[in-house]
Formats: C-alpha cells, sequence, structure tokens
C-alpha cells in the first residue's frame, strides 16, 4: 500500500464512531523507519475558508483495520490535539 492509497480512506474512532479525517501525515522513527503514528486533518471550514482545521495523531498500535475505504481506530478523546 503506498501513502497515496492511505491518504485516500477515512479515520473512523470505533470508541465513538466519529470521523477523525482523512490521513495527512505519517510520524516516522527516524533510527529504523518504522510508522509510529497517522496524522489526520479534518476541516471545519465554511466555504473551504473560515474555520478551523484539527489535527490528530494516531499511535501506530490503536489501528485496529486498514480496510478498502476507511481506517478503523480505538483511541481516547484525550489524545486529540489541535493546533
Amino acid at each position: 500500500m503506498t501513502f497515496c492509497e492511505l491518504r485516500e480512506k477515512d479515520v473512523i474512532n470505533i470508541h465513538d464512531c466519529k470521523r477523525l479525517g482523512c490521513v495527512s501525515d505519517l510520524v516516522f522513527d527516524p533510527k529504523n523507519g518504522c510508522i509510529l503514528a497517522l496524522l489526520t486533518t479534518t476541516s471545519e471550514k465554511l466555504w473551504g475558508f473560515l474555520g478551523k482545521e484539527n489535527e490528530c495523531e494516531i499511535p501506530w498500535c490503536k489501528i485496529r483495520q486498514i480496510g478498502p475505504d476507511i481506517i478503523l481506530v480505538d483511541i481516547d478523546e484525550k489524545l486529540h490535539r489541535q493546533p
């Protein structure tokens, strides 16, 4: 699977069934090259420019399943971070 394929998938939290957005980036361990986390962003913008973007860092160990259209994760609200 390529990064471009990951970016097309919606990320859903199975803990509360909320959509966390789409994959925007990956966090790697520079020493061994392993993926540490997914970064997602959701936009709460009106007409594309009024509003804010929310960012969430999801540890790789919290990913439960990667399907053809979605990525299922199990995280608590306290893992969400906003810029």
